[in-house]
């Protein structure tokens, strides 16, 4: 049989797939890629974004970055037989799953990171493919331009700072910035372009 062209996987925050998840899934499919969207929280339904603490907690108590690692190298070896090319997306934790799953050797072939604020405990991983990190320019719970400067120098990995918050990209969140998710959104088109 033969391998189908792209497939994006969409790798989802800590509320799980919420509309805004789906919203991304819906626009990689409009312009034809195949997707997948694993439920890394195994239940139905998701978190609102009032529960944000609890939200949180149980990521870390349930499920956590080493466990979504070893799902995600099992995923990716049955995808490669499936696509010509497979690209990871993430946002906010699954940003930082998609940032260790680039350093892996079954990686993918090009990953990209919104807002992944605990890339900063894993400044160790060398990344195999192209990663495109997009970073909101004020977050609560570190220092941006710290983090970037110390990214900036690692080979593949491309850094862009946009104006807003934390979840600016999502137009169903209060911190939804339309201009810099626009501005994203051309990025993200670019390094995929360039990579197909």
């Amino acid at each position: 049989m033969e391998r189908k062209e792209y497939a994006v996987i969409v790798l989802h925050e800590i509320y799980g797939i919420n509309p805004h998840i789906k919203w991304v899934c819906e626009q990689y499919l409009a312009a034809g890629y195949d997707v997948l969207c694993p439920n890394l929280f195994n239940t139905e339904g998701h978190f609102d974004y009032s529960r944000e603490g609890e939200a949180y907690q149980y990521f870390i108590d349930h499920i956590g970055f080493d466990s979504v690692t070893e799902d995600f190298e099992k995923i990716f070896s049955k995808a490669h037989g499936d696509y010509k090319k497979i690209f990871l997306l993430g946002f906010s934790v699954g940003a930082t799953a998609a940032w260790i799953c680039s350093g892996l050797e079954s990686t993918v072939d090009g990953v990209i990171c919104y807002y992944g604020s605990r890339i900063r405990n894993y400044q160790f991983i060398n990344p195999k493919c192209p990663v495109l990190l997009i970073w909101a320019k004020e977050e609560e719970f570190f220092n941006v331009s710290e983090l970037t400067n110390a990214l900036r120098e690692k080979p593949f990995v491309s850094i862009h700072m946009l104006n807003g918050k934390h979840g600016f990209s999502d137009p169903f969140c209060k911190n939804h910035n339309e201009q810099s998710q626009k501005k994203a959104q051309e990025l993200v088109d670019k390094f995929l372009k360039n990579l197909r």
